[in-house]
């Protein structure tokens, strides 16, 4: 009987907190509870699914198979709707709350939804040196298998949850983008079903228009049912030199003369304040000096933009070898830093020791769980945004960011940008470096208001001719969008392919002064 008094005492008290508190400041500065409890064990349950599964048709060959047989189901899909009259737009049947855009798609609820369950890696062609794969692989399968066979991608993007479709569609970018740009730029080949239920493949040779109009179209030119993607000699190391900078101007100065350097295969900053940061280069390795391996991986260790922090706070340099796999994922255990602000405590040793293996909790599962307080509250309090901007405006860049948002750490992440046809490429015929700034947190400015603040950004993105990554909030007008973004062969497209009654314009689809 006593363990239920005491039990009692204890949810009365809960809920006296509660009440105190107010139900809106536990759900969103308490969610550890339900995440720690929850999330983080259903996490690991669906990683050991799609792993398993992933190896299991690998293994059988039997992808291939499934694959042209998943293809002509999409493309009945499409020619029902076309029978039924087309009545409204068509979108994939993903649930929206799978992505890793935290933006809430409704449109789900009143377009066409064609399912595409496309989550296979096809085939590895190591004297092509391309691997083909379905848009619903992503970064962790793609990884395991590549590395494990020795090769890698040459950009391979962060998160384990990022799918090829999303980088192909949308865009995206890692450390190594300043020799080989964004995404796009190693696809060879993409496969889409049209918005007449044809079937298509593009290259720079073959469709080429559709080739280059295809990426940060956001699915609104037709179905992304397979991609070649270039594939590169992988070796086990990662060996990465830290260096604290301080100053503004050293750090601008110092982060484009690393990034300019091809000898670097890698090249990330930190920024943890307007005035200081920690820059990394890296090459890949064969060999690695045994004292000074960091397999930074694991689960025990410390979150890997804390550990770099050590190097800013002990005011020194350092050199580390890093395993290959676990420098391509080393910001997923913490999803950057957004972890620290979900479980407080997580970077806490005793809670790294005992259940770090669970984390991090699937984006995915956060979006499906958080209701429509928790998205409201977040969308006014807290920013996730990535602008690409010309390098030589990156100092101009961060004195921005710290004025109107100033959230610290900025991810700083230099990229190639060769001239083009698509939506986005440099102002002139020649390539360009520009610099991804990532910013992830809760802003410190006292005026911070999420419409007005982000519209402030966008004006000065769209002034130094740099672009937004389509992924988070956009509050850009439809004549702002276009702005920053080259629609030409866009629209051709659109008029071709008959894509106007079939899928929503791209503004449609993702600015937040088109949706309701």
């Amino acid at each position: 009987m006593a363990p239920l008094l005491y039990l009692g005492s204890l949810v009365v008290l809960f809920l006296l907190w509660i009440k105190v508190k107010g139900l809106d400041y536990v759900i969103v500065h308490q969610r550890w509870i339900f995440v720690c409890l929850f999330l983080l064990p259903l996490s690991v349950i669906f990683d050991v699914y799609y792993y398993a599964r992933a190896w299991l048709i690998f293994k059988m060959c039997s992808a291939p198979k499934l694959h042209d047989q998943r293809v002509r189901d999409i493309q009945r899909q499409v020619r029902d709707w076309r029978k039924q009259g087309s009545k409204t737009y068509m979108c994939t049947g993903r649930p929206g709350w799978l992505t890793v855009s935290l933006r809430v798609g409704k449109y789900k609820k009143t377009h066409k939804n064609i399912m595409i369950n496309m989550m296979d890696i096809l085939e590895v062609d190591t004297k092509r040196q391309v691997v083909r794969v379905e848009p619903l692989a992503n970064m962790g399968q793609v990884t395991a298998l590549l590395n494990s066979i020795g090769w890698t991608l040459p950009v391979l993007p962060e998160l384990d949850d990022l799918t090829v479709g999303g980088l192909v569609m949308g865009t995206g970018i890692e450390s190594s983008s300043h020799i080989y740009g964004l995404f796009q730029h190693i696809c060879v080949a993409y496969e889409l079903v049209l918005a007449d239920g044809s079937l298509v493949r593009c290259t720079e040779e073959e469709n080429s228009d559709l080739f280059h109009a295809v990426p940060w179209s956001c699915g609104t030119l037709g179905f992304l049912v397979a991609a070649e993607i270039k594939i590169v000699p992988a070796k086990p190391w990662v060996k990465l030199h830290y260096e604290p900078v301080r100053g503004l101007e050293n750090i601008c100065k110092r982060f484009t003369e690393a990034s300019a350097n091809k000898r670097n295969t890698f090249v990330e900053g930190l920024q943890y304040s307007l005035d200081s940061a920690v820059i990394m280069t890296g090459t890949m390795t064969d060999h690695a000096e045994p004292d000074k391996i960091n397999k930074i991986g694991l689960h025990f260790k410390p979150w890997f933009f804390k550990h770099v922090e050590g190097y800013l706070k002990r005011d020194c340099t350092g050199v580390e070898y890093i395993p290959l796999r676990h420098y391509y994922h080393r910001h997923t255990r913490s999803i950057f830093w957004e972890l620290q602000d979900i479980i407080p405590f997580g970077n806490n040793p005793v809670f790294r020791w005992l259940f770090g293996w669970m984390v991090p909790p699937k984006i995915s599962l956060l979006k499906l769980t958080q209701g429509e307080t928790i998205r409201r509250l977040y969308e006014q309090h807290h920013v996730v945004q990535d602008m690409l901007v010309p390098m030589k405006h990156l100092q101009d860049a961060i004195t921005r960011f710290h004025k109107d948002i100033e959230v610290y750490p900025l991810w700083l992440c230099p990229f190639l940008l060769p001239p083009g046809r698509g939506m986005v490429h440099p102002k002139g015929q020649e390539e360009e470096l520009y610099v991804d700034i990532g910013a992830y947190g809760e802003p410190k400015v006292k005026h911070f208001e999420a419409k007005a603040s982000t519209r402030q950004l966008e004006k000065f993105v769209r002034d130094v001719h740099g672009f937004q990554m389509l992924y988070a909030d956009v509050y850009m007008e439809r004549e702002e969008f276009w702005e920053m973004f080259d629609g030409q062969l866009y629209h051709k497209l659109r008029d071709e392919l008959g894509c106007k009654e079939a899928f929503p314009e791209v503004y449609d689809k993702i600015c937040k002064s088109a949706r309701h």
